[in-house]
């Protein structure tokens, strides 16, 4: 049994570029997805989040057209509920990369708020990175690398293939003319190669020990691609 740890946002909005602040949170399929996959191979996890508030899910992310209608939208909120790790997270201060065999990030647009300038979380994935154990990011969760780049602008993650919720996703989300700043671009100027694949289609991109995940449907496969790491 792996102990697995989900590193998620505490954060209910994310402030625009106008001051308003955008009701959101984590992404419920994208805990969903590689919680069943992890616990239903019998692996241990363990959720973190600043604080240790509990994750607030954002409610778009359960409405029935994200979820392929009301019966869908239903049993995400059940699994949601039933999922006792994510009622009882840990201080994201007090974790040790060194105590998990793998990390994972969930995104939404929480850790665009929070855990992307956090300096416990640039703990954590600096740590991850650099042990070897498989290190996996989805969506907006990569918003979490940039609180990893120095004072002299240098990251650990520079130079990585990598890819993230693209600017044209955005843009079809109908956020990207609000937004303070797009995800892409940060990661490209922190010198990942960013990997942009078809919009809402799965796209997993591995490189050394990071694997990370595009958008919601690439939450799945990503967390396919840890279980084959852990053996």
């Amino acid at each position: 049994m792996a102990r697995i740890l989900f590193v998620m946002t505490g954060s209910d909005h994310w402030t625009l570029a106008d001051g308003t602040l955008h009701p959101t949170g984590f992404w419920a399929e994208e805990f969903l997805a590689p919680y069943k996959a992890f616990t239903g191979a019998g692996h241990a996890v363990t959720v973190a989040t600043p604080g240790g508030v509990v994750p607030p899910v954002d409610k778009g992310s359960l409405a029935p057209e994200a979820n392929g209608g009301q019966e869908g939208a239903d049993a995400a909120a059940a699994a949601l509920e039933a999922a006792s790790e994510l009622h009882a997270p840990v201080r994201l201060e007090e974790v040790s990369a060194a105590d998990y065999d793998a990390v994972f990030y969930p995104g939404g647009h929480g850790p665009m708020e929070d855990l992307a300038v956090s300096a416990d979380s640039a703990r954590v994935l600096t740590d991850a990175l650099a042990s070897g154990r498989p290190l996996a990011v989805v969506c907006h969760a990569p918003a979490a690398l940039l609180a990893t780049e120095g004072a002299d602008g240098g990251s650990p993650f520079a130079g990585y293939r990598l890819t993230g919720f693209t600017n044209t996703e955005e843009a079809q989300a109908g956020l990207a003319d609000k937004a303070r700043w797009l995800l892409q671009d940060r990661l490209t100027a922190l010198g990942a190669e960013f990997v942009e694949g078809e919009p809402w289609k799965p796209n997993v991109v591995a490189d050394r020990n990071l694997v990370t995940g595009q958008n919601p449907a690439s939450s799945e496969p990503l967390a396919r691609e840890v279980l084959s790491r852990l053996g």
